[in-house]
């Protein structure tokens, strides 16, 4: 029986690193079931809502799902897409590896990071009072009196909840990767010397976590100071856990390490349902140029190989991705030595040398 997959195509350049995305996947030879459905800015100028409940009902019922990007207006308009699928499928866990290849222009050589980050509460659980309105008003008033401390009239307010339950899953889940790939450090990354009972909440359930887990090394560090850390002397870490917030930054401080956002996978998994996505925006000015790196997807479709227990074809294609995009021949212009070189691919045409080179896998496979 082949695998049911959710393909969200998205918007901007999203469709077309969808398009090679699949292809690409088709051609390891696993069998897959594509229900296609889309969502985003497009779709709720047609249905109303950038999310329609199709969209959460199919992923559901599949074995996975692969997101290409959805824009997000900045300041205005309806919130993410992103953060509202997480939230309703539960989708606690965000992994996003963060790994070098030879070949993606970079300052720095052997990054091999997992970054693991808490995607369902912190200051983007979305509990915001707006400036002015009564409902912050009121806020404001209940907790000056409840701490004595004056809040300005014109402030906006957000809620920062950190629970137990919710980080004790997310340091369990970082555990766990850590213990199933061999990795050696799992790192807990957090502000409690300033947020006592938010970020102190998070430090002190991670570390009672870790002492189930005696046979890989748990540290803490601050998250400004881990800031520094990755900058100068990355080599000595290898699995961060965070909160929402501190997480998301960090990851794209360590997709930067890699050579940006263009070559960062992601993932996010919850006990029920996972969902594989870019890091990257949706570019809307490369729209239909065939021009963009499709690699983050397609990282993100190794993700997805291996969630599905798919290990040796999820090799295969980090082989073949690695393999061309080491060789420099057939990549997008961003992986060119050069941004303008005139031989560089488009979107598709680095799809096709991917799938070539699998087969040549296929081949020496055959003959061995």
């Amino acid at each position: 029986m082949p695998y049911r997959v959710t393909l969200i195509p998205g918007d901007g350049i999203g469709p077309e690193i969808a398009e090679a995305t699949r292809a690409v996947i088709d051609a390891t030879g696993i069998p897959i079931s594509w229900d296609v459905q889309s969502a985003g800015i497009d779709i709720m100028e047609k249905e109303g809502t950038p999310l329609p409940n199709r969209v959460l009902e199919s992923i559901r019922k599949s074995d996975a799902a692969i997101k290409a990007p959805i824009t997000t207006p900045v300041g205005t308009g309806f919130r993410s897409v992103n953060v509202a699928l997480r939230r309703e499928l539960d989708l606690y866990a965000c992994l996003r590896p963060c790994k070098s290849y030879e070949g993606v222009r970079s300052r720095y050589r052997k990054i091999n990071l997992i970054v693991v980050r808490e995607n369902t509460e912190d200051l983007y659980a979305g509990i915001e009072f707006q400036k002015g309105a009564e409902e912050t008003k009121k806020i404001i008033r209940e907790i000056e009196a409840l701490t004595k401390k004056k809040i300005r009239e014109d402030s906006g307010i957000s809620i920062k909840p950190i629970s137990v339950t919710g980080t004790e899953r997310i340091v369990k889940f970082a555990f766990e990767y850590a213990k199933k790939y061999g990795r050696k450090k799992v790192t807990a990354v957090h502000k409690a010397n300033i947020m006592k009972f938010t970020d102190g909440l998070f430090l002190e359930v991670a570390r009672e976590v870790a002492k189930r887990y005696p046979a890989i090394e748990f540290e803490d560090r601050i998250v400004d100071n881990m800031s520094m850390q990755l900058v100068q002397n990355p080599e000595n870490y290898d699995v961060l856990v965070l909160s929402n917030l501190y997480g998301d930054i960090l990851s794209d401080l360590c997709a930067g390490l890699i050579g940006g956002l263009g070559v960062a996978p992601g993932a996010n998994l919850g006990d029920k349902h996972a969902l594989f996505e870019a890091v990257h925006g949706s570019a809307p000015k490369y729209k239909g140029q065939n021009k963009v790196n499709p690699t983050a997807l397609l990282l993100s479709g190794v993700l997805m190989l291996r969630h599905l227990g798919e290990e040796e074809a999820a090799d295969r294609l980090e082989n073949a991705i690695a393999q061309v995009i080491r060789e420099g021949k057939y990549v997008t212009y961003d992986l060119k030595e050069n941004r303008n070189d005139p031989t560089a691919v488009g979107t598709r045409e680095m799809g096709e040398a991917i799938i070539r080179e699998l087969k040549k896998g296929a081949q020496k496979g055959a003959r061995v």
